[in-house]
């Protein structure tokens, strides 16, 4: 008998009169608020305006939602092609089935589209959000708790999870929480990236290029002691492989750019620099003193006023 050990929810999905509140779709939404309100303190940090991560992040959400749902469904085809399966269910979102691959990859594309229509280098863009999206990673990972999936190996460690749910072919028992275990790596992958880039000043999508491989090395092992149905390749699963040659794409480019393009860049953002932003302190401090000037003035006056009146 387990003494201790992970409840899954009884379902995921709660109902506002006829209003569905589904958890996997509340975790997703909420890491991207996450991302982009911390990405937003870290783009204002870096010379950038305020809003602009914002305005970039209506670009690369859709295109990150649809990358990885495009991931997911290219590489676990069966899931939705084969015999017995309806084609129609590719469009669940809601029931999970996201690929970060696939996520980042096109959420990139849409960035850049963003980022050019306002003139803001793609790889300071990426800098700026790297931690958020390992925050958004650790939410919506809570997802697949809400729908019961994406769970490890049987054990009877006192943190196992209580799988109850036999749909599509679960078998109730106690599993590793893989969900957990990714949570909770992402946390430390986006406390490493922040603290990397404070102690080594790192620029040009060095910062992302560090998120990636992090992950990426946190995912090799994770990926490895999950169950659910996946294409294997020479013993590894396909997101094995993905993981191992994204990580070395990811050193690659960070030895690489800290050769040819070392520090961070001056500007990040047309119109805003340090320089604009100190001649607006600047500016402050001398409306500061025109306003104290003028009460002074108009102090004096009344002084002067007064006087006249009582000689009169």
């Amino acid at each position: 008998m387990e003494l201790a050990y992970i409840p899954s929810p009884s379902r995921g999905v709660l109902y506002l009169g006829p209003i569905p509140l589904r958890g996997y779709a509340f975790c997703i939404i909420l890491g991207v608020f996450v991302a982009v309100w911390y990405g937003n303190k870290r783009w204002i940090a870096r010379g950038g305006r305020s809003g602009t991560v914002a305005d970039i992040a209506v670009w690369a959400v859709p295109f990150g939602l649809v990358g990885g749902r495009l991931y997911h469904v290219i590489t676990d085809y069966q899931l939705y092609f084969s015999e017995g399966r309806n084609w129609v269910d590719a469009f669940k979102i809601w029931e999970g089935g996201l690929g970060i691959w696939g996520a980042i990859a096109l959420g990139a594309v849409g960035a850049w589209i963003g980022c050019r229509r306002r003139g803001i280098p793609l790889p300071a863009y990426a800098d700026a959000i790297a931690p958020g999206i390992a925050l958004a990673q650790a939410i919506g990972r809570w997802g697949n708790w809400f729908n019961q999936e994406l769970y490890g190996r049987e054990t009877d460690l006192p943190w196992a999870l209580h799988i109850t749910s036999t749909a599509d072919g679960r078998v109730p028992g106690y599993y590793h929480p893989t969900f957990l275990y990714e949570s909770l790596w992402c946390i430390g992958v986006a406390v490493l990236v922040i603290w990397a880039d404070r102690r080594f000043n790192l620029g040009h999508g060095r910062a992302f290029a560090l998120y990636v491989a992090s992950y990426c090395a946190g995912r090799f092992w994770i990926e490895y002691m999950r169950v659910d149905d996946a294409h294997h390749i020479l013993g590894l699963r396909l997101n094995n492989w993905t993981a191992l040659l994204v990580l070395l794409l990811a050193v690659v480019y960070i030895v690489l750019s800290a050769r040819t393009r070392p520090g961070r860049e001056a500007v990040v953002e047309p119109g805003v620099s340090d320089g604009e932003a100190g001649a607006e302190a600047d500016g402050a401090d001398e409306a500061d003193e025109e306003v104290e000037g003028a009460k002074s003035d108009v102090a004096e006056d009344e002084a002067g006023t007064a006087t006249n009146l009582k000689k009169t």
